[in-house]
């Protein structure tokens, strides 16, 4: 008898994402390995999305109330028949061997459960030097990551669907980093991978103020997430250093009664940031040049700011508001 390969349901949440579903689901019709079903979970949008879903053969499934992309998939979850799910943020859009690939780790390292990769540099539609610094960051520590790690990424995975029987589903009580908890509950019990096999071209932030706000707001959840991991820390897309290094140059400012030079203080700072991360500076410098390096690290300066910031208020928050966080933290609390 001849093995049939795995069935393959493709789970995509969305939200006012008419400016990009339609190529998410063109790369989905293009992919080298065949899918059994695509389900589109449009989260309440407000725009032309669910009528740009209609025009490819997906399942629309729609919600009257923004639950927020982790109630998203697991409504798709639930409505999905394949023994794999392909998991793909609307503003992705895969390259063509993408699902083929990561059905192939599965496939030879059986241990592996869920498979998840990275951005290209190249961006899915092209908006201008704020999303090229978004695009040049998140490409390269997730580039550093790749291997075997702990922590799950969702937008663009591929997950056997034992997992969720296994460990739950999504926590809807997390609107951020809600796809880094659920893989610390799979634990070590589940092999993950990241690999820079599996590629999509992302539309990502273009406006400063928007992104500066976006970053401010999803690091709230870092230290009550980071607070309830039951292993060692997993990814992170912002090192220590860059964080701790980021904080003094504001510093310097503040400072600059107490200091006679506070410019070349401030400056000295700046360039201590900058180096903070080497692989980084030297990634950036080879694709991008001198010019873009400078700008790159001024956006990236108020960018680790913002986290910062966030993550204090997040702290804060976690400490007065017993609902503020994963749910299991919450129950724990409750308990005592």
């Amino acid at each position: 008898m001849l093995n049939m390969p795995p069935t393959v349901s493709v789970i995509i949440p969305t939200h006012n994402s008419s400016k990009t579903l339609g190529a998410c689901l063109e790369a989905i019709r293009r992919q080298r390995h065949p899918v059994t079903e695509v389900i589109v979970v449009d989260d309440a949008s407000t725009d032309d999305t669910r009528a740009i879903a209609r025009r490819f053969p997906c399942r629309l499934l729609v919600t009257d109330r923004n639950g927020g992309p982790a109630a998203a998939r697991n409504r798709g979850i639930s409505a999905s028949t394949g023994e794999l799910l392909f998991f793909l943020d609307s503003d992705c859009a895969p390259e063509p061997d993408a699902l083929a690939n990561a059905l192939a780790i599965l496939c030879e390292q059986p241990d592996v459960a869920c498979v998840h990769g990275i951005y290209a540099l190249e961006p899915l539609v092209d908006d201008g030097p704020v999303e090229a610094y978004r695009l040049l960051h998140g490409h390269h520590w997730r580039l550093r990551h790749v291997g075997r790690v702990r922590t799950t990424l969702f937008a663009i995975c591929l997950i056997r669907r034992e997992v969720f029987t296994s460990v739950g589903l999504f926590d809807e009580n997390l609107r951020a980093s809600e796809d880094v908890e659920l893989g610390d509950r799979m634990g070590d019990r589940y092999g993950v991978v990241l690999t820079d096999t599996v590629v999509c071209r992302h539309d990502d932030d273009s406006r400063l103020g928007a992104l500066l706000r976006k970053q401010f707001r999803r690091s709230q959840l870092l230290i009550p997430v980071a607070l309830a991991e039951r292993g060692p820390a997993g990814i992170r897309a912002n090192s220590p250093a860059g964080l701790l290094t980021a904080t003094l140059v504001p510093a310097s400012v503040l400072l600059a009664p107490l200091t006679g030079g506070w410019p070349l203080v401030t400056l000295l700072c700046f360039a201590l940031f900058s180096v903070a991360e080497p692989s980084l500076l030297r990634f950036v410098l080879r694709q991008r040049g001198p010019a873009f390096t400078a700008f790159f690290f001024a956006v990236h300066l108020m960018v680790q700011l913002a986290v910062v910031t966030g993550a204090v208020v997040g702290g804060l928050r976690h400490l007065t508001d017993r609902d503020f966080g994963p749910t299991r933290v919450t129950a724990a609390k409750t308990s005592r």
